[in-house]
């Protein structure tokens, strides 16, 4: 018998793929416009257009949610199916805000090539998507540089800051590295399994021979490692505060919220697929490798609650505040991942999806609101929200709504959120997990209501200035911090809808 040939893409798949090909020719159109529009057009146009190819590409993501469908592309490398769709929901609808805020708000005497900054983004969201969506390591670590690669630009692309360039030094540096670490992991196992792809390697992991077990730990470990960076996780987590403070505001946003949600998505995707058995949902007892490798996964997500709550205590830069709280919720989405699935717990996904949407919210409004308070007061220091709501009532009201969800007040999406989370532990008789969370949560109402305390009982420092806040900022605050509450009001709700999306049942994850 010959061996047959693959001949391609067909007219089938790349309709599959249009989402992906529509970010592409974004990006390969704005560069060229880029290229070849004289300096003296405003390049506002281009984040419009911008714009526009993400609100379009989610479209099309949007049409293709089926849960009784999923597409396997690229001879089984790539798959079209509701936990890619779903979390590329969440990548667009980041990116969409980042760039809405950005649009008027750059100054060009920082970012000189605001065209670039532009397109660069699509470029990082598209590797989101081919994280997403990726069942083969090849695939998966083709979106993870075209991610990383986009990501260190755009932290260091105010040229002219000294801060900037420091953070994005570090940010390439650990970055490297950890891509590294990721891809020597990522060796080990393709000699235990001969293969790149997910569902192989997951059949040779649960039949290896007791002498490659240490082997397939090792690989757990350097994979846990690298991934460990990308979503900033304690103890991986030092690049984070110097790199957010130094990049632009929007792109800190933007590294906080899509970066960190692409990195979860292959955590989930990668460890469920190589390491789980599914023993759980069978109600059968799981084995010492799968036991160590969640369990892993839990102490993880307990030192970023920690760690990043802890440091966020003393810090008076607003960047490097979010940062930290970055770190800590980094944790808090580990979570769901970490205490697995179970006959009597199944939705982690829906928990993770739900909590996810409300950091984006409350992370990207609170950056769009130390933006305006940066054009008010001149400085990025907490200091520079004393007496807000007497010169800006407005954006005062706004970044409460901001923080409430943030601490996890209740009847916010920030606390419907942490609390599902916490539910699924004690369930699970994760209660030293649960304890952790519940303690550290109530540690971030001191340095959120700090904020608010700088606000409302502080009287005006300085004058204010007389910078004019484009539309466009005010328009990204206001939404997230009212869709913060809305999304609070209808959590079952929304948790349902993700849980028929995606189903568990057979854990069709590769």
């Amino acid at each position: 018998m010959g061996v047959q040939e693959w001949t391609g893409p067909t007219v089938g798949d790349l309709a599959h793929l249009a989402p992906e090909l529509t970010v592409a020719a974004s990006f390969l159109l704005l560069l060229l416009l880029d290229l070849f529009l004289p300096r003296t057009v405003n390049r506002n146009l281009i984040g419009w257009l911008a714009l526009a190819g993400t609100v379009a590409a989610a479209v099309l993501v949007g049409y293709q949610i089926n849960p009784a469908e999923t597409v396997s592309l690229l001879e089984g490398s790539y798959r079209i199916d509701d936990f890619g769709n779903v979390l590329k929901l969440v990548f667009f609808a980041g990116t969409g805000l980042v760039l809405l805020m950005s649009i008027g708000s750059l100054k060009r005497e920082e970012i000189t090539s605001e065209g670039e900054y532009y397109y660069l983004l699509l470029a990082a969201v598209l590797g989101a998507m081919i994280m997403a969506s990726s069942s083969d390591l090849i695939i998966l670590y083709v979106g993870l540089e075209t991610l990383s690669l986009s990501s260190y630009v755009l932290a260091g692309i105010r040229k002219k800051n000294r801060k900037a360039n420091e953070g994005a030094f570090k940010y390439l540096i650990q970055g490297g590295i950890s891509s590294a670490v990721i891809l020597y992991g990522m060796s080990f196992l393709y000699g235990i399994s001969g293969s790149t792809q997910l569902i192989s390697i997951n059949e040779a992991v649960q039949s290896a021979d007791m002498s490659l077990i240490p082997l397939i730990y090792v690989a757990f470990i350097l994979l846990l490692a690298g991934f460990g960076f990308k979503i900033a996780a304690a103890p991986f987590h030092t690049w984070a505060p110097d790199t957010y403070q130094g990049a632009s505001t929007p792109i800190a946003a933007f590294l906080a919220v899509v970066s960190k949600g692409a990195g979860l998505a292959v955590i989930f995707r990668l460890f469920y697929g190589v390491f789980f058995q599914q023993t759980l949902l069978r109600g059968e007892n799981i084995s010492g490798l799968e036991y160590d490798v969640f369990l892993a996964i839990m102490i993880l997500a307990a030192m970023s609650m920690i760690v990043g709550n802890l440091l966020a205590l003393r810090q008076k830069n607003m960047k490097r505040l979010f940062a930290y709280s970055g770190i800590a919720n980094a944790g808090y989405l580990l979570v769901p991942i970490g205490i697995q699935f179970s006959v009597v717990h199944l939705t982690n996904f829906s928990e993770l999806i739900y909590y996810l949407i409300a950091y984006l919210l409350m992370t990207i409004g609170a950056f769009a609101a130390v933006m305006i308070v940066e054009r008010l007061s001149g400085t990025e220091e907490l200091s520079g929200f004393a007496g807000l709501y007497y010169r800006s009532p407005g954006t005062a009201v706004a970044m409460l709504l901001l923080v409430l969800s943030l601490a996890g007040f209740p009847v916010t999406a920030g606390f419907f959120g942490k609390l599902f989370i916490l539910f699924g532990a004690v369930q699970l008789r994760m209660y030293a997990l649960a304890l952790i969370m519940a303690a550290t949560s109530v540690l971030s109402f001191y340095y959120s209501f700090s904020i608010l305390r700088q606000m409302f009982m502080r009287g005006e420092i300085g004058e204010t200035r007389g910078e004019k806040i484009p539309w466009t900022l005010n328009a990204v605050l206001w939404f997230c911090a009212v869709a913060g509450i809305v999304l609070g009001f209808y959590p079952q709700g929304i948790l349902s809808e993700l849980q028929n999306i995606f189903s568990v049942v057979g854990m069709d994850l590769f």
